[in-house]
């Protein structure tokens, strides 16, 4: 039996989702795209989860488009012949995200901003093209020492076209961002973190995902859950509409079973027993 591209385990709370196709890099083919809006679609909807760590296996996160992905292009036509005609089709039957028409890369880096916990994704090794697309999917970045992210798609005579032309420059700043996807331009950790496309650096990226994932599941899964939708909407919402929501999140956490057990644990110093969302 083959090897799923996408390996999920859950514990106490916490996903772990691998990209796992370490022989190539963790290069993306149309199996791991559906495999990627598959999981995230079943994760949105599991009850008790916390939060989801991303992360590569092998030597890296993700190398990019499978190599075979651009030779058929290069015998293909406008489309390179690798896209079955229905495949769009499929995607959206896997997961929607809040009912845009979509590309299957979009929907594969997008599905996961509609979990409603925290993302994170851990960094090592190469994150470029769709392999970087698939980190900006996530709410926090955490690199390793040997991490290394690009959008190099211009390499291959394309621009990013899985939603990363529209996220890099939330984070990075239009001007870093263009720089980024006109030259191809590899961003070593440190830089990545200084520029504000990863959130932290740290010796072990998978581990410190994993321990900032378990600090995250100690608290009240309301109010992360609250805090998560609350500060995605602040990338895509009007401040209006920012502010309206915090009220609605503070009155619906307000004197919860949650929040009051929050509140009697800390007053009484010790952890906090919550009911899972």
């Amino acid at each position: 039996m083959a090897t799923s591209p996408v390996l999920l385990s859950v514990s106490d709370g916490i996903a772990h989702v691998v990209l796992h196709r370490p022989d190539v890099r963790n290069a993306v083919n149309d199996e791991m795209q559906f495999e990627l809006i598959r999981v995230a679609a079943e994760l949105r909807s599991r009850s008790g989860l916390r939060a989801v760590v991303v992360s590569g296996s092998g030597k890296g996160f993700c190398a990019g488009l499978d190599m075979a992905v651009f030779d058929s292009m290069r015998s293909g036509g406008s489309d390179g012949g690798w896209r079955p005609a229905d495949a769009d089709e499929r995607a959206a039957a896997l997961g929607d995200v809040d009912g845009l028409t979509l590309g299957r890369g979009q929907r594969a880096v997008l599905i996961w901003q509609t979990i409603p916990v925290p993302v994170i994704a851990a960094v090592h090794g190469a994150a470029v093209g769709i392999g970087l697309q698939i980190a900006l999917g996530a709410d926090i970045r955490i690199v390793s020492p040997d991490a290394k992210l690009g959008a190099l798609e211009s390499n291959w005579g394309l621009a990013p076209d899985s939603a990363g032309t529209q996220l890099l420059p939330r984070l990075v700043g239009p001007d870093v961002a263009l720089e980024m996807c006109l030259t191809g331009k590899l961003i070593g950790a440190e830089e990545a973190v200084r520029i504000g496309l990863a959130t932290q650096l740290a010796p072990d990226a998978l581990d410190a995902a994993m321990e900032l994932a378990r600090r995250i599941s100690s608290r009240s899964p309301d109010a992360m859950r609250s805090a998560t939708r609350l500060i995605r909407l602040a990338s895509t919402g009007s401040f209006q509409d920012g502010l309206l929501a915090e009220r609605e999140e503070m009155r619906r956490n307000v004197g919860s079973p949650n929040q009051r057990e929050a509140v009697a644990a800390a007053r009484d110093r010790r952890a906090a027993v919550f009911e899972d969302s």
